[in-house]
């Protein structure tokens, strides 16, 4: 099954529009979990476990492993995700962008070696970065176009012919990269506006959103602007708060909880067809 299908269908059968940050923090983890046998994935396969049911995707964030000296555990998380959840997507949150022939080996590391359903990328280098990505047509690429961060102005609101650098992303996405139906793009959910601005050009195609929770992104303003015709379209990503909802043994519950809590939030503002 493609990204999009296995998006789609978790769309439906879960219900929601909520995408779980898995960017572990070793300090933060439960006392019980710390010495223990490979914690992250220790942790991350009781999220999973608590909140599958209540999901539309995981993300794991690839540097919270890579500084861990944790791959082979971001590893175990997504082949743990493939076996026992199945119908849940899978974005690597690995901000990949360089030239041709190195785009192309951090596409094999991305879809060949961590399986991962889909991967974020930095646009910044231009079509011929984005291509190895794309050329696998069943993988989801999902480009960063307004980023969540206080300093995506610095750049992203620069004047390009007329438009804004962030609105000739969001329309290159849609008319020239995604011949293959495979795009998704990145708008954080702490900038509505221009949220609304890029689902304008860009029709129905997915958008990750980051920014609610720890980084105070409005929910109601997310879904208001983002949200597709039939109520999706979307998701909404959010990591600490539902990941530390406890430092407890009750972790796993309370992220459950958490992950309820902002599925239901979503849905109270949602289309419904």
């Amino acid at each position: 099954m493609t990204f999009m299908n296995k998006l789609r269908a978790a769309w439906k059968r879960n219900d929601s529009l909520v995408c779980v940050g898995l960017d572990p923090e070793p300090e933060r983890f439960p006392a019980h979990l710390k010495d223990g046998p490979a914690p992250i994935f220790q942790f991350n396969k009781a999220i999973i476990d608590a909140t599958a049911h209540l999901v539309c995707a995981y993300k794991p964030q690839f540097a919270h492993y890579a500084a861990c000296d944790a791959e082979h555990q971001l590893e175990r998380t997504i082949e743990y995700i493939r076996q026992k959840h199945p119908d849940i997507p899978v974005i690597l949150d690995s901000k990949r962008g360089d030239v041709g022939n190195t785009a192309a080996r951090y596409a094999v590391e991305a879809f060949e070696r961590y399986e991962a359903d889909a991967v974020t990328v930095n646009p910044y280098l231009g079509t011929d970065s984005l291509e190895p990505f794309l050329k696998y047509a069943d993988r989801g690429v999902v480009v960063l176009c307004r980023t969540s961060n206080p300093g995506a102005r610095d750049l992203q609101d620069l004047d390009v012919g007329g438009r804004t650098l962030y609105q000739k992303v969001a329309e290159m996405a849609a008319e020239r990269w995604n011949a293959n139906g495979n795009c998704a793009l990145v708008v954080g959910a702490t900038y509505p506006k221009e949220l609304a601005e890029v689902r304008a050009i860009v029709g129905d195609m997915p958008l990750l959103v980051p920014g609610v929770g720890a980084q105070g992104g409005d929910v109601e303003a997310v879904v208001k602007n983002g949200q597709t015709r039939d109520g999706t379209g979307l998701m909404i990503s959010s990591s600490r708060s539902i990941l530390y909802a406890s430092r407890g043994e009750d972790f796993a519950s309370a992220a459950r909880a958490a992950a309820q809590a902002l599925r239901d939030q979503i849905n109270t503002s949602r289309h419904r067809h």
